[in-house]
């Protein structure tokens, strides 16, 4: 009897255990922001440092050579890029009369002919107004921005201290990597740890193809996007690129976020001109290099999740954890999926199922 009363009260216990560490979680996300950071650092870090530590360099070694190089890289990539998106976003600001100007003359007309609306529902110069009144300038509004970023002093102070600590958490978590995983999988009943382990390689197949693949897909798309507009002569084409690269995080929203803003800036830029097509050639290329070169052999078909699901999944973290949840929300969805998985098999083989 009592043995009954055990095993019923297993899942019970389970639950329970789940429901707590998750309201843990919860609680701590404002300081759990530099440790996952951290730890998403280290696990795109370990394949590399295992293959320096290979090769005869010492564990600590390969982790000094990994970071090295990724704040190498990171920091070139931040000096360059920071001034030219700084000079773009100023050149958007100085497009904005000429904005107002065509949805006024044009957008609005059209669009209370065709919806039936009142001739003042859009009170366009009442916005440029206030637009103008608040930001006189593309620097007032880099100067508001900043402001806001600082006004709160410990808010600052804790930010820099968050992304300081993410560098040593990730040092630290590269470097015993392979130690916590061991440990991590002798916690588990013995019974359990050869399944354990093969859910593991799986989870991270699964997650290690999104992380890594879609990542060098993201850079490589806002890479021949920023090229090709480059080429075009569109004025834009850096900013239009990384939010195309960023937004190709889900498959095919990067091409129709990227093409619209592209066919936006170009069609203020160049008006109805030859240009706007040549917009659209670079774009059809992108997708097609992505669709036949760059997804199959960086990311394969690992992962699969639906394009819908990631959405949610991304809207989801967001909502349920803020900014760090947007950032576990795919690799926790393919973990998911991966269990899932074997669940249905499992779920298969049961007499629920099955036809008797």
């Amino acid at each position: 009897m009592n043995n009954a009363v055990q095993l019923s009260l297993k899942p019970l216990v389970v639950v329970i255990a789940l429901l707590l560490l998750g309201w843990v979680i919860f609680k701590l996300e404002p300081v759990l922001m530099p440790f996952i950071v951290g730890g998403l650092l280290a696990y795109l870090g370990d394949p590399v440092a295992d293959r320096l530590e290979a090769k005869g360099l010492g564990r600590t070694w390969a982790v000094v050579v990994c970071f090295f190089v990724l704040s190498v890289l990171l920091l070139g990539v931040l000096v360059i890029l920071i001034p030219l998106v700084l000079h773009q976003l100023k050149v958007v600001y100085g497009q904005v009369p000429a904005i107002f100007e065509w949805f006024k003359l044009v957008a609005q007309p059209w669009l209370i002919e065709t919806l039936a609306l009142e001739a003042d529902v859009f009170n366009v110069d009442h916005l440029r107004e206030q637009i103008i009144s608040q930001w006189g300038s593309a620097q007032d509004v880099l100067a508001s921005l900043l402001g806001k970023i600082t006004s709160s002093a410990g808010s600052f102070i804790g930010f820099v201290v968050n992304l300081t600590l993410v560098p040593v958490v990730g040092f630290y978590l590269l470097r015993d990597w392979d130690i916590l995983m061991a440990k991590l999988l002798k916690m588990m009943p013995i019974r359990f740890q050869g399944t354990t382990r093969t859910l593991g390689r799986e989870c991270n197949e699964v997650v290690g193809a999104f992380l890594r693949g879609q990542l060098w897909v993201m850079a490589a798309l806002a890479v021949i996007y920023g090229i090709g507009l480059w080429i075009v002569g569109l004025k834009l084409a850096l900013l239009v690129a990384l939010i195309a690269g960023l937004a190709s995080i889900v498959p095919y929203m990067g091409f129709a976020i990227g093409i619209i803003a592209a066919m936006l800036a170009g069609y203020f830029q160049f008006g109805l001109d030859w240009p706007l097509f040549f917009i659209l050639i670079v774009f059809g290329v992108g997708q097609v290099i992505e669709s036949v070169v760059l997804t199959p052999i960086l990311v394969g078909d690992k992962i699969g999740l639906h394009p819908v699901a990631v959405i949610f999944a991304i809207m989801a973290g967001g909502q349920l954890f803020g900014f760090m949840g947007v950032i576990l929300a795919l690799p926790v969805s393919a973990i998911i999926v991966v269990l899932l998985r074997h669940i249905h098999e499992i779920y298969k083989d049961t007499e629920f199922y099955s036809e008797s």
